[in-house]
């Protein structure tokens, strides 16, 4: 991973004592709320419903042990013992007090970590696939060309007040794990010949207004690609729309002026500004890339992996949802589940943490990575040490062996944390998970997507969950909508909304009534809730969303 020189300590240490300063001058009355709110927010600092919370950038989702522990070590001294991993691939504080939150940042930095750029109009963290450098079918990792870009990123001069914030991900896959088409910007690595470039799409975003990017370019070298994202960023920042926020985002900008309206003026920028790029970012590039040097793989008995597949049902469960194939067949990326029934989805204890740098630092080659899921990952481990590591999970409660399965939901955080949430998230979540755990039907029915957000920004994602979950305010009452359909992956697509919504109470019987319906329709147990609905369409989930609507336009059929 990244090491940082002299000059990145250097920054941080003077970023942080910018910021202590300002936070005294808050203390003691120096600065209004109003006066301090702009300042906190270039420092990942919010003000939600109860206290401040700090969010806590992690690139391109990318941790060492170190690191890790430092997070468990912040959450269990300076918040209530655990932290809370997003969507962006970052760690929420939810509890800090705002004297200690420069200590927090000056703890972050003793391992590299920072929480600049997390929040504000401005270009945020930059994330990238989980299974970066481990994935068997990968082109390049992307991370290299991910911490390039937030480097360039991080105070650029010009875009630090942007009409809207910024959001940027890479993904060195055909399979698309970073949901690249519903971002500002997304990359996509690509090979010509044997050359490797960049697929550039721009203009997705979910929200209030849900859009799938669309290709500016097919493929841009990658001596080009810096000068072409300052281009696309340039003319964003000087066409998108100031007078309305809830228009402002690059979607809009997009959508309003037309694709090939907006590559001219990308075109136009970047030939004014392409020769003040001299080749110092490939040189950039090349250092960081020898960061990411790839782990000194062993080879080694797999026999105790064999052996606890065969013997022991649960070991078998979690190895068949949590694992996935590795470049190297020896080895395995394993998914550890955030998601145990009935907690709240992304939340890890600071033990938990603990434990999980200890199994990354002995077993995984000390790499951590941070899913936009709300999971984590140790992306290289040996098949023979896998058995080590699922048992000493299992004893913290991170076990569970639900990857891509109904419990493994995605969940903003909802009004319980977030001043801006219409409704609850949370307890949704831990109904879900409940509810199919009880009835033990979710390794049968499959991979399928739940995403949940509480209000219209989306941060659950609900826009490309096969099943996603709006919650809203109904004059005081909360109300949940659903859409079906939905897909973040290479073939992005905005869910079709199935109706009116529901009540707190009514939500988890109607995606009952939605699963069980799956399980009668689909033609065989291999064809999963995404292919069916692809298959049949919105009416027979309606139907069975909707019984009582059914069965009168069935009667008047009739008659």
């Amino acid at each position: 991973m990244y090491s940082y020189t002299e000059f990145d300590h250097a920054f941080l240490a003077e970023r942080n004592a910018q910021f202590r300063g300002q936070v005294e001058r808050r203390i003691d009355g120096s600065l209004t709320e109003d006066e301090f709110k702009p300042l906190r927010l270039m420092n990942g600092l919010y003000l939600q419903l109860h206290a401040y919370m700090l969010r806590v950038a992690i690139p391109y989702g990318t941790l060492n042990s170190r690191q890790m522990e430092k997070l468990a070590d912040i959450s269990e001294r300076w918040d209530k013992g655990y932290g809370h991993f997003t969507t962006r691939q970052n760690i929420q504080y939810n509890w800090p007090q705002l004297r200690d939150v420069p200590d927090m940042l000056d703890a972050l930095a003793e391992v590299n970590l920072h929480a600049i750029q997390t929040s504000g109009n401005t270009i945020r963290n930059v994330t990238a696939d989980h299974f970066a450098g481990a994935a068997a079918d990968e082109v390049a990792d992307p991370r290299p060309v991910a911490e390039l870009i937030r480097q360039w990123s991080t105070d650029h001069p010009e875009f630090q007040f942007l009409p809207r914030k910024f959001k940027v991900a890479v993904t060195g896959d055909t399979a698309d794990r970073a949901v690249i088409k519903a971002h500002d910007i997304g990359l996509r690595i690509v090979k010509r010949g044997e050359e490797i470039g960049y697929e550039v799409i721009v203009g997705g975003g979910l929200g209030r207004t849900p859009m799938i990017g669309k290709v500016l370019y097919e493929f841009v070298s990658q001596e080009d690609l810096l000068p072409t994202l300052e281009a696309i960023v340039s003319v964003y920042n000087l066409l998108g729309r100031r007078d309305n926020k809830y228009k402002a985002r690059i979607k809009i900008t997009v959508h309003e002026n037309g694709i090939e309206d907006i590559r001219q003026r990308v075109n136009e920028r970047y030939a004014l500004i392409r020769p003040q790029f001299t080749g110092v970012d490939q040189q950039m590039l090349a250092r960081i890339e020898a960061d990411f040097a790839a782990p000194e793989f062993k080879s080694a008995d797999q026999t105790p992996y064999l052996n606890a597949y065969d013997q022991d049902p649960l070991f078998r469960s979690w190895a068949d949802t949590n694992l996935t194939a590795h470049r190297n067949p020896e080895y395995a990326i394993v998914s550890i589940s955030l998601k145990a029934h009935g907690k709240t989805p992304g939340d890890a204890t600071g033990r938990q943490m603990r434990l999980m740098a200890g199994l990354a630092k002995r077993y995984g080659h000390d790499e951590l990575r941070i899913s936009h899921e709300q999971n984590v990952i140790l992306p290289h481990v040996h098949r023979g040490d896998l058995p080590s590591v699922y048992y000493a999970l299992k004893a913290e409660g991170l076990g569970t062996a639900n990857i891509g399965l109904i419990s493994d939901i995605i969940a903003c955080p909802g009004m319980d944390y977030c001043a801006l949430a219409t409704a609850r998230s949370i307890p949704i979540a831990q109904e879900i998970a409940t509810r199919f755990d009880e009835l033990k039907l979710e390794h049968d029915v499959g991979p399928l997507k739940i995403k949940i957000s509480g209000c219209i920004n989306a941060c659950g994602h609900h826009h490309v969950g096969h099943i996603g979950i709006l919650g809203l305010d109904r004059a005081g009452v909360e109300n949940y909508q659903i859409t079906l359909g939905g897909d973040g992956t290479e073939d992005a697509t905005i869910g079709e909304r199935a109706g009116p919504g529901f009540s707190a109470d009514e939500i988890i019987p109607a995606v009952e009534r939605l699963v069980l319906a799956y399980l009668d329709l689909r033609n065989d147990p291999a064809e999963t809730f995404l292919q069916t609905y692809r298959r049949l369409g919105l009416a027979p989930f309606k139907a069975a969303l909707y019984p009582q609507v059914a069965g009168k336009e069935s009667r008047a059929n009739a008659a």
